[in-house]
């Protein structure tokens, strides 16, 4: 018996017969489908203290349930104090089914979790169908122990996506689950 995760099922299922219909596609090919999730974290006073960024490591290794890598400084930028080479915070990019199993988290765990949630703002799309959004708290998650965080961090999340349009971008992350708190793009 093969496991297929609850979102890859519905996308499957559900999604793409009314993605067919709302945009008007004759092949199942043609629907734009999620090809990855990156989950990006920058470390605010990690040019002080270096244990910052194995924390956040570690951290959002728990989140993805893959293991992150560090991202370096390309620039030395001296009123920052910060050199090339330096590590200035932490990103994980899922793929398959790591991707869909923490899209279902995302969406039925940690956003509800968040204090007076309203739903998520729909201008972070890039103009090629990919969108964006930065959670204000990693703690949300529920991985994370709060007794072991010992600072609070933002975390950005991008969704990149087959389809050529905001429009349909829009459309399949809202047919996908993802509570948007205005909805005048359809």
């Amino acid at each position: 018996m093969n496991y297929i995760p609850n979102y890859k099922k519905k996308y499957l299922e559900e999604v793409i017969p009314v993605l067919k219909e709302k945009l008007g596609y004759k092949n199942t090919i043609q629907v734009p489908k999620l090809e990855k999730i990156s989950i990006n974290q920058g470390v605010n006073g990690a040019v002080a203290d270096k244990k910052l960024v194995d924390k956040a490591v570690e951290e959002l290794t728990l989140i993805a349930g893959q293991k992150a890598v560090p991202t370096y400084a390309r620039k030395s930028i001296s009123n920052f104090k910060l050199r090339q080479g330096m590590p200035i915070g932490v990103k994980v990019t899922l793929r398959g089914d790591r991707m869909w199993e923490f899209l279902e988290r995302l969406i039925c765990i940690a956003l509800p979790r968040v204090r007076d949630f309203r739903g998520i703002n729909d201008a972070g799309f890039d103009g090629r169908g990919n969108y964006t959004f930065g959670i204000t708290e990693q703690i949300i998650f529920p991985e994370i122990d709060l007794d072991k965080v010992s600072k609070i961090n933002g975390v950005d999340i991008t969704f990149v996506t087959s389809a050529k349009t905001d429009k349909e971008a829009y459309v399949l992350l809202s047919e996908l689950g993802l509570p948007f708190k205005n909805k005048n793009q359809e």
